[in-house]
Parts: structure tokens; C-alpha cells; sequence
């Protein structure tokens, strides 16, 4: 039965918004809720309140918990998972949750010859790139052989792409499965408006308890400044990414800011297999041309770090702090130019209206635009909306441009160079490194440490991977984002996850 009507909330802003039920405001459309064919935290921050994984992460941190998976043994080789099931878990129409529904998840993605493998692309199968096989021993034991030890097999398991999906469902609507999803998780999906909102309610049956609301309306409100203004008139009770300069404005008793450091790095792609950018020499000197002091003190008004390399410093333990960042100094970067034997260089520039962790995408560019011009760049800037811009960003540069913004948001120190820096990860291999980085003794250390069971070794790999990532400039490194949401006074229990994750089960308003 339905808790609410979509037309109830669609198409003007609302004075107030209904009693139980939760409006969140969103960066964005999402692209699409199949939680196997989908890259961006807007995307994943539904997702995690309509589906359950066998494992997640635990609250307030990246360890991971049983979910689906009641328990699980590894191996003494560290190749192969055994999971034990959670009894009488059910799909939000009715299908049972057992070893064959998980098996079919994984091989959906991962198997060409499985008859529902053309209901990708599945970008992120990276993640479980190691699954040799998976086997339903029975109904309630699924068994994953790696093909090597991979210690980032679990923490994968938690990430939105490793949340379990209907098979019935997925055989019943095929490639719109996305627009139809069904998981486990604590609401289930109603109704989706495009580029109005995703509505989904409470599933009363849920494993782990009922949610704290009836409802929750997803509305994707792309520009900032009119996010705010929904949020203070009372149209959304919660919003994300609040822009750094209106955080101000929710300083009173009628609202909440919550702010959580989490493993975030905003960067610049920059196109080293043709350009200028082909020359380390000119990569260098973009590091040191832009002033990422002033854009993290001015435009993101002291919201972020500066970044001295791809490894945010929220993992600690595999962080290189010997690094230091690009100092600003335009000098040194035109001295770089000069022994490059690069002048009057022209630029293409692509630019994100808003997205996942993109910060305040427009001002920073316009910033970086600044700065590169007074070394001797002539920088034209391209903008596009967010789904649009990765369209154009994820296929790679190549022709099209020579620097793009990006910000990832992972959970793991191996996820984001094993899937932006490595040669076997350019976008025509279905990976995500669309600056045609390449560097053998990068992807060694990458190969290495992901296969190693020894955490210390597996930090000093990462660290050393740092060190020649940096110096190789692929990336302009930017900054290191403290994410931030706002919730009104009528919000409780809501905190923000250091994954990144929204969950919404346990939030209630009064």
C-alpha cells in the first residue's frame, strides 16, 4: 500500500513538508537504481535504503557487519568466502533470498554468457574482478572463490555495488530494471518522476526493523543556492553538500549542519596521451600554477584540506604524510613551461554544474581558469550537467579535451587508483582512468597490494605508489572534502556515515 501520493510533492515548493515522512534534497537525477550499473554517490545514497548487501559497513565506520550474511568463514589462503545466509529474508516482492539469488547478482555482472549480463554495463565490476566462481551450496550457503588473495574483498561486498537485487524482478523488467528496483532494504521502492523525485516506502518486514518514517521523497534539486532556499522556506528537510557559503544561514535552532571527514579527494584529470599534458613537465607545472590555498580557504570557505596526493589522509593507515602538497608558485610553473618548451598552450576544460562531491564545481573552476591563465594557458571552459558531464568525462579525454574536473568518494586506499591510475584501467579496458595515465611500476604496486593479507605491507606499497603518483602529476590534487548535510529541527537519530552512505532506517521526524 502506498504511504503518500507523488502529486502530493511534485511541482511547486511546499510551505511545509508531511508529517513522517522525510523530503531530502538531492544533487541530482539519479541515473538509475540498479545498484550493478551505477558509479555516483547521488545514486548510491537511495540505493542503500532499497537494497542490503551480505555485509555493510558498521555505523560510523568502515569495518564491515553482517547484513544479508549472517556470518562468513575465509579461508586460511585468504581465496575463498563462505557466507551463511540470514533465514526467512525476502525480496520486496515476495522471492526468497538465498544462495542462488546471490550467485545470480554476481554472475549477472561478471559472466558475459549469463542470459541477464546484457542488462549492464556494469562499471563497477572492478570491484569483484577476483571472483574465480561463485557456488550455491545450498539454499542458504553461497561459497566466492578468488582467483588470489584480495583483501578488499569484503569492504567491496559493503559498497553499493555488492547490494543484492531480485533476480525475478531483474528477469521481469530486464534493462529497465533500474527504473523498477527491488531489494530487502528497509523501504521499498514506489514511484520515480523523472527529474521530479524517487519516492519509496517503509517495508514493514524488514530484518532489521521497521524504518523510523513512513516515506522518503529523493527531490534532485541540481543548483545549490536553490537547494538552500528549499531548505529554509521548508520545502526538503534535509539537504547534502550544502555550498560552503551558505552554511552560515543554518546556524539557528530551526536546523541541524551535520559534518563528517571521510575519504574524499577532488582532483583534476588531466589528458597525458596527447596535449600538452603529455609532458610530465606540463603536468608539474599545473600542479604548481594553481592556488589551492585560495580556493580552499575562499571558495569551499575552509570546508576541505588541501590534497597532497590521490590518497585521502581519512586512510591513515595506508597514507603517505611524507608528502607534501604542490606548493602554489607560478614562478616554478613557468620555468616548467620553459623547459618544456610549451608557451600559449591552449586548454579544453570540462566543468560539472554539480555532482557527487564536486564541491562547488563552477567557482573552483573558474578559479583554476585564473590561475593557469596567468602562467600562459589559454583555458576555455566547457560546462555540462552532472550525468552529462560524466558521459562525456568517463569515455575518456581523448579528442575531446584536455583536463576535466573530478571528485571520488571510496572505500577502500585501493579502489580509486586501482580504478583511475592503472594502464589496465583506461576507459577502453571499462575502467575509469580516463586521463590515460600509465606508469608499470604504479601498476605493480597496485597488483601487489591488493592481493597482500599483511596490512603493513599493504601500506607501504600504497605509500610508495603515492610518492611516484605524485611526482608524475597526473592529476592537478586539489582538496580533501569534510562532507556536510543540514536537516531541520523536526529531524532526529541522522548522522552522516564516513562511507559517505545516506542511510535513512533509523532517522525519524517529529
Amino acid at each position: 500500500m502506498l504511504v503518500v501520493s507523488s502529486g502530493l510533492f511534485l511541482g511547486s515548493v511546499q510551505a511545509s513538508t508531511p508529517d513522517n515522512v522525510l523530503v531530502v534534497g538531492q544533487i541530482a537525477e539519479p541515473k538509475s537504481l540498479d545498484p550493478a550499473t551505477v558509479t555516483a554517490v547521488n545514486d548510491f545514497r537511495i540505493l542503500m535504503n532499497i537494497y542490503d548487501g551480505l555485509v555493510r559497513y558498521k555505523d560510523g565506520a568502515l569495518e564491515v557487519e553482517p547484513a544479508l550474511a549472517e556470518s562468513w568463514d575465509i579461508s586460511a589462503d585468504g581465496k575463498t568466502y563462505t557466507f551463511k545466509l540470514r533465514a526467512g529474508v525476502k525480496f520486496h516482492d515476495g522471492t526468497a533470498v538465498d544462495a542462488d539469488a546471490v550467485k545470480f547478482n554476481f554472475d549477472r555482472m561478471l559472466d558475459e554468457k549469463h542470459p541477464y549480463h546484457n542488462t549492464g554495463p556494469f562499471p563497477l565490476s572492478f570491484f569483484f574482478s577476483a571472483i574465480e566462481k561463485v557456488e550455491a551450496v545450498n539454499s542458504s550457503t553461497v561459497r566466492f572463490t578468488l582467483n588470489a588473495p584480495y583483501a578488499p574483498f569484503l569492504s567491496n561486498l559493503a559498497y553499493p555495488t555488492g547490494l543484492i537485487a531480485s533476480p525475478a524482478a531483474i528477469k521481469k523488467h530486464g534493462k529497465d530494471f533500474g527504473r523498477n528496483p527491488v531489494g530487502t532494504g528497509a523501504f521499498k521502492f514506489d514511484t520515480w518522476k523523472s527529474n521530479e523525485a524517487v519516492i519509496v516506502s517503509r517495508h514493514d518486514g524488514h530484518w532489521d526493523g521497521k524504518a523510523g518514517t513512513e516515506a522518503v521523497i529523493f527531490r534532485p534539486i541540481t543548483d545549490g543556492n536553490t537547494r538552500v532556499a528549499e531548505m529554509l522556506s521548508g520545502g526538503i528537510d534535509m539537504m547534502v553538500e550544502v555550498p560552503p557559503t551558505s552554511l552560515a544561514q543554518f546556524s539557528g535552532n530551526d536546523f541541524a549542519v551535520a559534518e563528517q571527514a571521510g575519504p574524499h579527494v577532488w582532483f583534476l584529470i588531466l589528458n597525458a596521451k596527447e596535449g600538452p599534458f603529455a609532458n610530465r613537465l606540463v603536468r608539474q607545472a599545473a600542479n604548481y600554477a594553481i592556488n589551492k590555498k585560495a580556493i580552499v580557504e575562499n571558495v569551499l570557505e575552509g570546508t576541505a584540506a588541501i590534497a597532497a596526493g590521490p590518497t585521502p589522509p581519512a586512510f591513515a593507515w595506508a597514507y603517505n604524510d611524507a608528502l607534501e602538497p604542490y606548493p602554489y608558485d607560478p614562478a616554478k610553473a613557468r620555468a616548467l613551461l620553459k623547459e618544456a618548451g610549451v608557451s600559449d598552450a591552449k586548454l579544453t576544460f570540462y566543468v560539472t554544474q554539480g555532482g557527487s562531491g564536486m564541491l562547488d564545481p563552477v567557482a573552483m573552476g573558474t578559479a583554476i581558469q585564473a590561475d593557469l591563465a596567468a602562467v600562459g594557458f589559454d583555458v576555455e571552459i566547457k560546462t555540462f550537467e552532472w550525468n552529462a558531464f560524466l558521459g562525456e568525462v568517463n569515455p575518456g579525454l581523448e579528442g575531446k579535451a584536455d583536463m576535466a574536473e573530478m571528485a571520488w568518494m571510496t572505500n577502500d586506499p585501493d579502489t580509486l587508483p586501482y580504478l583511475a591510475l592503472r594502464t589496465a584501467a583506461w576507459p577502453d579496458k571499462g575502467g575509469f582512468n580516463s586521463g590515460y595515465y600509465s606508469n608499470p611500476k604504479v601498476d605493480e604496486l597496485l597488483e601487489a597490494a591488493r592481493s597482500s593479507t599483511d596490512q603493513a605491507e599493504r601500506a607501504r606499497l600504497y605509500k610508495e605508489m603515492q610518492t611516484i603518483v605524485q611526482e608524475d602529476a597526473p592529476w592537478v590534487f586539489v582538496a580533501n572534502w569534510k562532507q556536510n548535510a543540514v536537516t531541520s529541527s523536526k529531524v532526529q537519530n541522522f548522522s552522516l556515515q564516513p562511507s559517505f552512505l545516506l542511510l535513512l532506517k533509523d532517522v525519524e521526524k517529529k
